[in-house]
């Protein structure tokens, strides 16, 4: 740990103007760059860039390669697999600055992108939505959704602890791990 409480590889690069919560660990050539904000006992893995501005929340997992771009704002308890990718303008151009035309990207609690997604920027990934690895996501995800492919098409429900959810005849689910309990009503689904 460091006099700050987290710990930063010695290859690690981290800007001025941090703030890191105590318990998040940072590892070998990750690039944290000012002004970002990174919660308490993160995980941040090898070679990963976090642009100025993020805001990452508490407990937030971030795999090797991953890159998260100004405007990605994740809460608490998100997962984000090795190599996903976010961006940031819809139309990028190397000749023309769009600086000023970021748009905003919210990753709910507790939701999971899978190994080498990419996920275009302006829209919300709900809470606990499970993204699978390679989709690409162009739309936003309800919360306990289930999307994958390219682009990004939902093919069920999950719940909290990442089991696909079978709904019965009273649109009631179990999660066979936690043993909660989950509705489905009118395209939505909620821990009852």
């Amino acid at each position: 740990m460091s006099d700050n409480g987290f710990f930063a590889h010695e290859s690690a690069i981290i800007d001025e103007g941090c703030t890191i919560g105590s318990g998040t660990k940072i590892w070998h050539f990750s690039h944290i760059m000012s002004g970002c904000t990174i919660g308490h006992n993160c995980n941040i893995g090898q070679n990963v860039v976090i642009s100025p501005q993020v805001v990452l929340g508490n407990n937030v997992k971030v795999q090797n390669n991953v890159s998260v771009y100004t405007g990605v704002t994740c809460e608490d308890d998100v997962f984000l697999g090795p190599s996903a990718v976010f961006t940031n303008v819809i139309n990028p151009r190397s000749a023309i600055a769009r600086k000023d035309q970021y748009r905003q990207t919210l990753v709910q609690r507790g939701a999971s992108i899978g190994a080498n997604a990419t996920i275009v920027c302006g829209h919300t990934i709900g809470r606990y939505a499970l993204i699978g690895a390679g989709a690409v996501v162009t739309k936003d995800v309800k919360p306990y959704a289930l999307v994958v492919g390219n682009p990004a098409r939902q093919t069920g429900w999950v719940s909290e602890y990442g089991h696909k959810l079978k709904f019965d005849s009273n649109c009631i689910a179990v999660c066979p791990e936690s043993g909660k309990r989950y509705k489905l009503t009118d395209g939505e689904v909620t821990e009852m």
